[in-house]
């Protein structure tokens, strides 16, 4: 459900990103209150990887505004972005291969300098991810694909995050796991009482965990509302989920 009492902790207004001269984005909005799982579904090429990689500050949009917490961060550097709040956990992961497991989590507390806040935290992500402890001196590169992302997912929150976006997090992953990273997710959300922005091909599952959905088009939000009422939707049952 659409919680009108939670305050609104992103709230993107009409951005618009091009390519070149290809517009990957026309005018899209979004706001997200506090305390949400939120996704965004649409198919391949409808602009969803890009919508978070603007987000995050890794693009820059030709116009509109980026508002998180109250402040507006449009202009914002991606490292500035991560230190307000806000993580990224890219498409296909994006660990750091060479380094272990142990490592790769340290790298996302880099800003912080919290000792005591890091050790706990890291041990929150091993409460979360056991398999992560059982490999911590492991060779991120070398890990399974759930595996993985398990550890891109504990590497963002140990940035201490306050808003976690998530892009395709299912994709290249067991079956088995998948239902694995997708119960870590909601407990994340429920027990650390995380936002997250949740991009997924898996339109069913995504519209399963969310509480709130946005569908893009082409680079346009063709249709917004609860994630239940989305899912009985004649139209993105047939687009999405399968008819």
């Amino acid at each position: 459900m659409n919680d009108d009492s939670k305050p609104v902790i992103l709230e993107v207004r009409d951005l618009v990103v091009n390519y070149g001269v290809i517009t990957a984005l026309h005018g899209v909005s979004l706001s997200i209150r506090q305390g949400q799982i939120v996704t965004l579904i649409g198919a391949n090429g409808a602009g969803k990887t890009t919508t978070l990689r603007t987000i995050s500050g890794l693009l820059r949009g030709k116009s509109g505004s980026i508002v998180f917490k109250g402040e507006e961060i449009t202009a914002c550097t991606p490292h500035r972005i991560v230190q307000r709040g806000l993580s990224h956990v890219p498409e296909g992961r994006m660990v750091f291969a060479n380094l272990s497991v142990r490592e790769n989590l340290e790298m996302g507390a880099f800003l912080r300098k919290d000792k005591a806040g890091i050790a706990a935290d890291e041990e929150f992500v091993y409460s979360m991810f056991p398999r992560l402890k059982e490999r911590g001196r492991q060779v991120a590169g070398t890990l399974s694909g759930g595996e993985q992302q398990m550890l891109a997912i504990g590497r963002a929150l140990m940035s201490r995050p306050a808003f976690l976006m998530l892009d395709e997090p299912s994709l290249g992953i067991a079956p088995l796991l998948v239902k694995t990273i997708f119960q870590k997710i909601v407990e994340i959300n429920q027990q650390q009482g995380i936002t997250i922005l949740l991009v997924e091909q898996n339109a069913n599952l995504a519209l399963e965990v969310s509480q709130f959905g946005y569908v893009l088009e082409t680079g346009r939000i063709i249709l917004q509302d609860e994630s239940r009422s989305l899912r009985a939707n004649p139209e993105v049952r047939k687009a999405y989920l399968g008819g």
